[in-house]
C-alpha cells in the first residue's frame, strides 16, 4: 500500500483530493440515485393507487358490460368478461385487470396510441399473484416487462393495477451516468486544480528546504563559521505551520553556528595552550641539557662550576616540576574531578596565606579587612590555598614596591567573599579581559622577568568554578581587584535540610 502512494509530499496531497473528490462523488452518487428512486417509486405508487381507484369506479358503473378476453396468444378470446377497461385518464403503461368471482379474468394495457391492449392469460395468471396487502409489488408479466402493482379486493372479485418500472430505471440509470460524467470532470479539474494549489502553497516549504540544503554543503568540518545562510524573514511566520519550520531552522542555524565558532575557538586555544606549553617546557629542558653538556665538557672537571650547574638544573627541573603539576590540575578540573569537600575556614586561611606574603614580599604592604565571625565554605583546603596563594603572588609580581595590597573577606548573601585589592598602576583593558586565559601575561615577549608561566589566574578561575564559584576582575590605574564568590557553608547547610 505504502508503494503506491507517491513519494512527494505533492504528490500525496494531490492524490489524497482525488481520493476525497472521488469518494465524495460516489457517496453522492448512491444517495442521490436512491433519494431520486424513492421519489419516483413513490411518485408511481400514487400513480398507481389513482390508476386502482379510477378502475374501482369504472368496475362499479360497467358491472353487466361485457369484454372480449384475449387467448393466449393476445387475440381475442370469444367469450364474455366482466372486468375495467383502461380510461383516457391512464398514462402508456397502465395495467388494469380484474379477476375472481364469475366471471372471467381479464385485463388492458394502455398504449401511446390510445388504443388499449389486452393482456395474455399468461400475464393475467402472473398479476394473480399480487397480494391484496395494500402495498406495491414489482411484477414481471410476459410481454409486458415489469410493472409495480397493488391489488385490492371488490366484493367477490380482484382489481389489480399497475405501471411500467422502466422509466424510472431509465431515469435513474440517466441520473446515475451524468453524476459519473461530472465526477470524471470533477476529478479532473481537483488533479489540475489541486496541483496548481498545492504547488503554489508548497513553495516556501521548498524554499526552507534550499536554505537548508544551502548549509548542508557548507564546510563546515573546519574554520571559522561565521555566519551562515537564513531562511528568508517572510517565511518565519509562527502562525503558520511552514513559518513554525522556518523559524525552527534559524534557530538550530544559529544554535550550530555559535557551536561551530565555539569549537573553532577551543581549537585556537589548544593550539596556543600546545604552544605555550611546549615553549614552557622547551626553556627549562633547554637549561638542564646545556648545563649538563658544560659539565660533561669540563676537563678537568671544577668542582665549583659542577655544583654550580647541578643547582641551576635543580632550579630548573623544580620550576618544570611545577609547571607540569599546574598542567595536571588544570586537566583534572578540566576533566571535572572531584575535590575533597571539607569545611574550610577562609578567615584562617587568609591570615596564614597573606602570613607568607609578608616574609616573601618585605618590599609591599599588606593590609587584612576580616570580619569578626569566621567564613567557612565547603571544598578542598589545598586546593582553596593554592588560590589565595596565587592572587597574592600576581599582586606582588605586577605591582612595584610600597603598593598597598589589602585582602577583604565577608559574606554577601549566600556567598563567601575573598577580595584582593591593590593600588598598583592597573592593567590594560584587554589584558583584563584574558587575565584568566591560560598562558596569559601582562607582556607578550617569552622571558621570565614576572617569574611565572601565565597559569595562576588560570588555577584561580578553574578552582572556583569546581567549588561552585566565579572570580572576577575590576582594574584601572591606581586600583586592580580580584574578587572570589564562594557558597558558603552555612547556604550549603540549609540547601541541604531543604
Amino acid at each position: 500500500m505504502k508503494r503506491a502512494l507517491p513519494t512527494s509530499l505533492t504528490g500525496r496531497l494531490i492524490a489524497t483530493v482525488v481520493a476525497v473528490v472521488l469518494v465524495t462523488t460516489v457517496l453522492l452518487t448512491v444517495f442521490t440515485s436512491l433519494a431520486m428512486r424513492g421519489f419516483l417509486v413513490g411518485q408511481l405508487d400514487n400513480n398507481v393507487q389513482k390508476a386502482l381507484d379510477r378502475s374501482t369506479v369504472r368496475y362499479h358503473d360497467d358491472f353487466r358490460d361485457p369484454l372480449t378476453g384475449p387467448d393466449d396468444d393476445g387475440g381475442p378470446g370469444g367469450h364474455d368478461q366482466l372486468g375495467p377497461r383502461v380510461g383516457p385518464a391512464d398514462a402508456e403503461g397502465t395495467v388494469i385487470a380484474q379477476y375472481g368471482g364469475t366471471q372471467k379474468a381479464g385485463g388492458e394495457l394502455a398504449q401511446a396510441n390510445g388504443r388499449p391492449r389486452y393482456l395474455s392469460p399468461r400475464a393475467l395468471a402472473a398479476l394473480e399473484t399480487v397480494p391484496t396487502d395494500g402495498h406495491s409489488h414489482v411484477v414481471d408479466l410476459p410481454g409486458v416487462g415489469p410493472v409495480r402493482a397493488r391489488a385490492q379486493r371488490q366484493g367477490p372479485v380482484t382489481l389489480v393495477a399497475g405501471q411500467w418500472t422502466h422509466p424510472i430505471d431509465d431515469a435513474i440509470g440517466k441520473l446515475v451516468l451524468a453524476e459519473v460524467l461530472l465526477g470524471l470532470a470533477a476529478l479532473v479539474v481537483a488533479s489540475g486544480t489541486g496541483l496548481v494549489l498545492v504547488r503554489r502553497q508548497l513553495r516556501p516549504l521548498r524554499e526552507v528546504a534550499d536554505t537548508a540544503h544551502q548549509v548542508s554543503v557548507l564546510p563546515l568540518s573546519s574554520g571559522e563559521i561565521g555566519t551562515t545562510v537564513r531562511v528568508p524573514e517572510e517565511l518565519t511566520d509562527e502562525r503558520t505551520e511552514i513559518g513554525q519550520v522556518g523559524a525552527a531552522l534559524n534557530t538550530m542555524l544559529a544554535h550550530v553556528e555559535h557551536a561551530l565558532d565555539d569549537r573553532h575557538r577551543s581549537e585556537l586555544q589548544v593550539r596556543q595552550f600546545v604552544a605555550d606549553a611546549s615553549h614552557e617546557l622547551r626553556t627549562p629542558l633547554t637549561t638542564i641539557h646545556g648545563y649538563a653538556e658544560l659539565s660533561r665538557r669540563t676537563v678537568p672537571p671544577d668542582a665549583e662550576q659542577l655544583s654550580s650547574a647541578m643547582a641551576k638544573v635543580e632550579a630548573e627541573a623544580t620550576r618544570m616540576s611545577a609547571l607540569v603539576e599546574d598542567l595536571l590540575l588544570l586537566a583534572r578540573l578540566d576533566a571535572g574531578r572531584p575535590l575533597a569537600r571539607d569545611e574550610v575556614d577562609v578567615t584562617r586561611l587568609v591570615l596564614e596565606t597573606v602570613s607568607d606574603a609578608r616574609v616573601v614580599g618585605p618590599d609591599h604592604r599588606w593590609v587584612l579587612d576580616l570580619p569578626g565571625d569566621p567564613v567557612a565554605v565547603t571544598g578542598d583546603e589545598q586546593r582553596l590555598h593554592q588560590v589565595v596563594t596565587n592572587l597574592l603572588n600576581n599582586a606582588r609580581r605586577h605591582t612595584p614596591p610600597g603598593t598597598t595590597v589589602t585582602v577583604t573577606v565577608r559574606e554577601d548573601g549566600p556567598d563567601a567573599v575573598l577580595a584582593v585589592q591593590d593600588d598598583g598602576p592597573g592593567m590594560s583593558p584587554e589584558l583584563a579581559g584574558t587575565a584568566f586565559e591560560r598562558f596569559s601575561r601582562g607582556d607578550s615577549s617569552r622571558t621570565r622577568a614576572s617569574g611565572g608561566a601565565g597559569l595562576g589566574l588560570s588555577l584561580v578561575q578553574a578552582i572556583s568554578v569546581a567549588h561552585g564559584g566565579s572570580v572576577s576582575v575590576e582594574s584601572r590605574p591606581g586600583r586592580t581587584r580580584f574578587e572570589v564568590r564562594l557558597p558558603a557553608v552555612r547556604q550549603l547547610a540549609q540547601a541541604h535540610d531543604r
